[in-house]
Parts: structure tokens; sequence; C-alpha cells
């Protein structure tokens, strides 16, 4: 199927009017992604920002600091993998941890950058 059929076969949906949630956003911060059982700690609740993606974030939240969850439509892959999306109200001053991928380097090229970074602040200002 084309995108074009595709398009001209898709149903139409009614607006849905969006509730701020005042009062969640007053004393929570919202986060969106796929939910996801701690696999150690069954207190706490795994957060996929972005599942699909090579380059993801994950949060990590104890279920007791979340204080309101709201369905979000669900996505789905190429592959045809769907996965529940929900966005979560986390209190405000709660602890909670995010994961984030890096590519592992050698520190010593940025150890070099900086020496050079340094040399060159100290002949401004000479």
């Amino acid at each position: 199927m084309t995108i074009r059929s595709y398009l001209e076969k898709a149903d139409y949906f009614q607006i849905k009017k969006y509730s701020s949630h005042s009062n969640y956003s007053k004393e929570c911060v919202a986060f969106s992604g796929a939910p996801r059982k701690h696999p150690h700690e069954p207190d706490k609740l795994i957060l996929i920002a972005d599942p699909f993606s090579s380059n993801t974030i994950f949060f990590e939240f104890k279920i007791d600091d979340i204080k309101h969850i709201e369905e979000l439509p669900n996505i789905v892959a190429e592959t045809g993998e769907g996965l529940r999306m929900v966005k979560i109200w986390v209190k405000k001053g709660s602890l909670g941890l995010k994961y984030e991928p890096f590519v592992v380097e050698d520190t010593l090229r940025y150890l070099r950058d900086t020496e050079v970074l340094h040399q060159n602040g100290h002949e401004e200002s000479k």
C-alpha cells in the first residue's frame, strides 16, 4: 500500500480537547515513554523515552512518586511490533534516575584538548 492510498483510506478522528490537569502540573512533572517493570526492584518503574531510537534515554522512578498515568496512542515499528505509550506525572522533588547511552572513547584525547585550551587561555591573558 502506498502512502497516498493509506492517507486516502485513513479514518477521520474528531479532535479531543486536551485536559491540562492543572492540579498535576503544579505538583508534578510529566514524562512520556514506554513503561516497563524494573527487572530487580518491584517498587520501581522504567520509562523508555524513545523506544525505537538507537539513542534513547531511560528513566527510573519509584512507583509511589507517580501521581497519575495517562494513556497515549501506541506506537508501532516498521516490523509490526507495537508498544504501549504513557505519560506519567511524577511528584516534584522526587528522586529519579536518567540512563543515557554514550560512546566510550579514550579520555586522553579530551585531556590533550584541555591542555591546548588552557595554553591558549594563558597566551591571551598576557
